[in-house]
């Protein structure tokens, strides 16, 4: 399934990114933030993937940042995986108090980065992007916008004040 481009996500920040209110925090492969406040979160991503849900009335996101697409209900460390990062940032944004009917979700990332053979179904950037488009679907999470693919890497900047995304290729 395809997803159109968002205007809200864009190549290039604003000259103001760094300015932005609110701490900026750096999201590591295997976790997950969420905030109330205005924030920026930070994070850098190959063939992993991140999802931001933000919900527009409450001003409430957050984002994930997921290594492997399916891991089950593993206890050490379970927002490594899609099928769990996912719910699991849903979780944690409405207990901030987003309400559900009102989030959107924006994806990226997944790109295939070590190999320089085409991009297949099996790739493992694919299966993340895969996982996490299955996931939002399964928990009625419309994806406003989306940044996937492709041989490079990503650099994201998530405002979780306004659901604005950066993206720059790495």
């Amino acid at each position: 399934m395809s997803f159109p481009p968002h205007p809200e996500t864009s190549a290039k920040p604003p000259d103001d990114v760094d300015s932005a209110p609110g701490p900026r925090r750096y999201l590591h492969a295997g976790q997950l933030m969420v905030s109330r406040e205005p924030c920026s979160i930070t994070t850098i991503l190959g063939s992993c993937a991140a999802v931001c849900l933000f919900d527009p009335r409450t001003r409430t996101g957050g984002m994930n940042h997921f290594l492997l697409p399916r891991g089950g209900a593993r206890q050490f460390e379970p927002a490594r995986y899609g099928d769990v990062a996912v719910e699991l940032l849903l979780r944690q944004v409405l207990a901030a108090g987003a309400n559900a009917g009102a989030l959107q979700a924006k994806l990226f990332g997944g790109a295939h980065v070590l190999s320089t053979e085409p991009a297949k179904a099996e790739d493992l950037g694919t299966q993340n992007t895969d996982a996490a488009r299955a996931e939002l679907a399964r928990l009625k999470v419309p994806v406003v916008a989306h940044d996937v693919g492709g041989r490079r890497g990503r650099k994201l900047v998530f405002s979780t004040d306004d659901g604005r995304a950066w993206v720059k290729l790495l």
